[in-house]
């Protein structure tokens, strides 16, 4: 496969155990994982990320709900390291595009993850405030797409055309996967990154498993969960 996959989650320990595989190409995260993972100190949990990670992309977020603080802690997360990406919210949560914080962190070459990114609307207005050929990722929300019924498929293959026509450098990235099938529809539309949680990661390896086996095995599976607990009838 030509996608791309970065290991998404906060746990430090998962994370280096995602940089010894050869699937993972870099790594993302977002203050909710790391309120899941017990986080409380998000400089040093960023300093000590970068520790073992440093030559791989790792995306930090932002959190300031105000632009002159976003771009405040943009500029401290990018000066963390080169592989740094900083995460921006397409908006903040009244719903204000965050236009002109991107361009101007653009315009200052700081590589930016711009997230929960859901519509073409929004992969076009962002598109506007990308001037340079500094090497963005655009994260649209996929999985959190289909939640709500939509077929993603048709909106992440023209996300991907109008990103390349606009600038080659730029990356579209499949967020929220659902299930290890997401990785092969966003491989086949031309997604270059997805993410993947542990769990997710953890069973790439059934890649075109035989069905047959996978069903004895899950037969096998209830039947030694059912000895070991004791039924009766």
């Amino acid at each position: 496969m030509k996608i791309k996959i970065y290991a998404d989650g906060a746990n430090l320990e998962e994370m280096k155990a995602a940089l010894r595989t050869d699937s993972v190409a870099g790594f993302t995260t977002n203050p909710t994982l790391m309120k899941k993972a017990g986080v409380t100190d998000y400089l040093k949990f960023a300093v000590d990320s970068l520790h073992h990670i440093k030559d791989k992309p790792i995306s930090f977020e932002v959190f300031s709900d105000d632009f002159e603080e976003m771009y405040i802690q943009a500029r401290t997360l990018a000066d963390l390291a080169d592989n740094v990406y900083v995460k921006i919210p397409v908006t903040n949560t009244k719903g204000e595009f965050s236009g002109e914080l991107i361009k101007r962190l653009d315009s200052e070459n700081i590589k930016m993850n711009i997230t929960a990114v859901f519509t073409l609307d929004q992969v076009h207005t962002i598109l506007k405030n990308l001037l340079s050929d500094t090497p963005h990722i655009i994260s649209i929300f996929a999985g959190r797409i289909a939640d709500t019924g939509v077929d993603p498929l048709p909106l992440m293959r023209t996300a991907i055309e109008v990103i390349k026509n606009h600038n080659p450098h730029l990356q579209l990235l499949w967020a929220s996967p659902r299930e290890v099938l997401n990785v092969y529809q966003a491989n086949q539309v031309g997604c270059d990154i997805i993410t993947v949680t542990s769990q997710l990661l953890n069973k790439l390896n059934l890649y075109n498993k035989p069905l047959s086996e996978f069903s004895r095995e899950t037969v096998q599976m209830f039947f030694d969960d059912a000895s070991s607990s004791g039924f009766t009838l």
